[in-house]
């Protein structure tokens, strides 16, 4: 739920989301392991009449190794409160395999494939757990779901059968927990300076077009400016950019939503490959005009984030792509600093040819969320584990401990019921100037362990001013998640040698064309030499697994 974290949500996981039918229940049918009988050896610790509702403490002292991702914001500590009460609460204690952030998948995917991975492994995002699948490597966690009644009571309750149904992998199962969201999250977007906007008497801009003419006023004001200089350039060109803040408008989704390089296409009702779409071309097009006229920097795609962020702090630059957290921690500070007397406004996501929609097919509301290393099965602890999981990441009070930490310390809560910090703890800027900090001095709101959870959990630490954005983004329409198109084990490694060159043609020539390195006259020769690396081959393969889902499952 963080800048940087979500950034890894949307890097290319060099595999196919295989996607699948399931029963209702949240069960993967066949192998399932319903029986209580089938855990006799493995429910050391566990309580055993753990339930929805009820707090999880092991019935001995336990201990489970985590591997942690490791963010610089709010690096690790040993004596967070946040561990010390984590194991007065459930009598676990946590053993953290440290990984830096910059390092943290490279690092998770050399430790699964040797074997060497800790029991539970979290800031997995939805795809990135199915190049562990035919290893066997990671447990399919769908199997275990009766151990976790607190995440199947939140599926049930907020109708997210459809969006778990996509993470299901062509043996019916799936193999990731994610995170689960009552509603679908908006975050990144536009955050734009509000004190030029008033000095050239412009609205906030709501399309593409509004966009257009607001940065043309800039750059008619400040001829010597790049009025959008832009950040999440690397290692991604165009991240956030691509993805969300004109992806999402588009309804092809390049940058960190470019990922396997398909896109259900909800016109012509079949996937598509997503760099050759007319959507795509559509939305490069767009940017190409703005770095024509001078009113995107070229350097947004290749710049350090420090580098885009100081230009406009500077001055040098008025618009960048930002979220909520990023607006308040890295913008705010030293643009006040450099320019008292500056604003800053994030404003709605740029409506494009896709028309005001929060969410389109590409989306979900799954968040990160947490593999299994195939060795916990074994453990004589493993009911116990499951249940801790359960109630840490998915029970509404495991959710507000870890996302608040503990009332009365970090926390308390007003008449109406309302969350507020403790005077000497800030976050996020809601308490500003105090001593102490909510992620840095207690481990809480830790990506690891605090994301998903209900619409008024998620928007209990945002400010007046992103609750009334969250209620623009939320009033928009939300397009359904796309159909599922499971692969067997042959077909993704087919899959897998071709999703590579691909994207890496697509990704060079999306940079081409927006610079204006090559002429959009020679779309239909680029269209052409995807084809010569096996586009049609890839998107056949993957719609005939969806026509074969819809004949065996309806």
């Amino acid at each position: 739920m963080y800048e940087i974290n979500r950034r890894q949500a949307m890097v290319a996981v060099g595999a196919f989301l295989a996607l699948a039918a399931c029963s209702t229940d949240g069960d993967s049918g066949a192998g399932a392991k319903k029986s209580g009988d089938d855990f006799a050896a493995n429910r050391d610790g566990a309580m055993a009449d753990y339930g929805v509702g009820k707090q999880f403490t092991a019935a001995a002292p336990l201990s489970f190794s985590v591997l942690y991702n490791n963010h610089p914001f709010y690096p690790i500590k040993n004596d967070w409160l946040f561990w010390s009460e984590l194991t007065k609460r459930t009598n676990v204690t946590l053993q953290p395999n440290v990984v830096p952030l910059s390092d943290y998948e490279n690092k998770r995917s050399l430790m699964i494939g040797a074997g060497d991975a800790p029991m539970i492994i979290p800031k997995t995002y939805p795809g990135q757990e199915t190049p562990f699948v035919a290893s066997g490597s990671v447990l399919p966690v769908s199997d275990y779901l009766d151990l976790m009644p607190n995440f199947k009571e939140k599926i049930a309750k907020w109708n997210l059968q459809p969006d778990l149904d996509t993470l299901r992998q062509a043996d019916g199962r799936f193999y990731l927990l994610p995170g689960l969201h009552e509603d679908y999250w908006t975050d990144y977007t536009l955050v734009v300076r509000g004190d030029i906007l008033d000095k050239l008497g412009l609205e906030i801009p709501q399309t593409w077009d509004d966009v257009h003419n607001m940065l043309k006023a800039m750059k008619k004001e400040y001829p010597d400016s790049y009025p959008y200089s832009d950040r999440w350039g690397i290692p991604t060109p165009g991240g956030a950019m691509l993805n969300q803040v004109f992806g999402l408008g588009s309804g092809a989704r390049g940058g960190w939503g470019f990922t396997t390089g398909i896109t259900w296409d909800p016109n012509a009702q079949k996937f598509a490959f997503t760099g050759a779409m007319e959507q795509y071309k559509q939305m490069l097009q767009f940017l190409h005009t703005l770095v024509e006229e001078k009113l995107l920097d070229p350097e947004s795609f290749t710049q350090q984030d420090d580098q885009a962020i100081q230009k406009l702090a500077s001055g040098k630059s008025f618009v960048i792509s930002g979220n909520a957290q990023t607006l308040v921690n890295e913008y705010r500070p030293p643009l006040k600093k450099a320019n008292p007397k500056a604003t800053l406004i994030k404003i709605p996501v740029p409506i494009g040819p896709q028309g005001p929609v929060k969410a389109d097919a590409n989306d979900s509301r799954l968040e990160n969320g947490i593999m299994i290393s195939k060795k916990a099965r074994d453990s004589k602890n493993f009911v116990a584990m499951m249940q801790f999981i359960d109630w840490l990441w998915y029970s509404d009070e495991g959710q507000v401990f870890a996302k608040w930490g503990i009332e009365g310390t970090t926390y308390t809560k007003d008449g109406s019921g309302k969350f507020e910090l403790t005077k000497d703890v800030d976050f996020i800027g809601l308490n500003p100037g105090a001593p102490k900090h909510l992620q840095k001095d207690f481990g809480f709101s830790n990506g690891v362990f605090a994301y998903g959870g209900s619409t008024e959990l998620l928007q209990s630490t945002f400010s007046e001013e992103e609750v009334e954005w969250q209620k623009t983004m939320n009033a928009r329409q939300a397009l359904p998640p796309k159909p599922p198109s499971p692969l067997n084990d042959e077909e993704r490694e087919q899959a897998a040698l071709w999703q590579t060159p691909l994207k890496d043609h697509a990704t060079q020539n999306t940079l081409e064309f927006i610079l204006g390195k090559r002429s959009f006259d020679e779309w239909d020769a680029y269209v052409k030499e995807l084809e010569a690396k096996n586009m049609s081959s890839y998107v056949n393969l993957v719609n005939g697994a969806y026509e074969r889902y819809k004949k065996e499952h309806g």
